[in-house]
Parts: C-alpha cells; sequence; structure tokens
C-alpha cells in the first residue's frame, strides 16, 4: 500500500498508508492527523490547505479553478499550496510528503 508524510505543525512528521484514490483529507481524517476540512470536501473552503513538499508539487494533477479560487482564501499560501481533498493518491504519489500550515482560515464560521 502507498504511503504518505505528513510533517505537522510541530515539525514532526507522521507517516501513514496512502490507500489509491482516498484523498489526502480523508487518510488525515483516518488518521488522526488535525487537519479541519470544515466543508467536509466539498470544494468550499480552504481549511484543509496543506503545502506539499517541492520535489513533490509536480506530481500531482493541476489544480482546478474553482481550487485556486479557494486557495487565495487559505492561511499561509505559497507557490506549492494545495487543497488536501483535492488531491487524491496515486500509485505515482506513494511518499507524498505534505505539511501542515501553521493555522487555518476557517471562512464558513459565522461572525
Amino acid at each position: 500500500m502507498p504511503k504518505m508524510t505528513f510533517i505537522l505543525k510541530d515539525g514532526s512528521r507522521k507517516e501513514v498508508d496512502a490507500p489509491i484514490g482516498l484523498s489526502v483529507l480523508e487518510i488525515a481524517h483516518r488518521n488522526g492527523v488535525d487537519i479541519e476540512g470544515a466543508c467536509e470536501g466539498s470544494l468550499a473552503c480552504s481549511t484543509c490547505h496543506v503545502v506539499v513538499e517541492p520535489e513533490w508539487f509536480d506530481k500531482l494533477s493541476p489544480a482546478s479553478e474553482d481550487e485556486e479560487d479557494m486557495l487565495d482564501l487559505a492561511f499561509g499560501l505559497t507557490h506549492t499550496s494545495r487543497l488536501g481533498c483535492q488531491i487524491r493518491i496515486t500509485e505515482a504519489l506513494d511518499g507524498l510528503v505534505v505539511k501542515l500550515p501553521a493555522a487555518t482560515r476557517n471562512m464558513m464560521v459565522d461572525k
């Protein structure tokens, strides 16, 4: 089974099984990784924002226009930022490494 590694907010690393076809968000939730996913993967928020390690970024499918729009709302946006709900594991992503940003911005919460 493919594996992936989360670099947690404290800098520690957590390697987990990454079943093919699941999203990074789903894998995080299955393994107790602290990614919010307020919209439950429906591409309506940016709370599953992750920073993909540069050596993996070009192996991902390009972000859709809708994902790009949501990323504009993310805290700590970088040139390798993606939404975890939009990254689906394939054989080619075995070993994927993503970093959790220091904070998230939940625009779905009533203010």
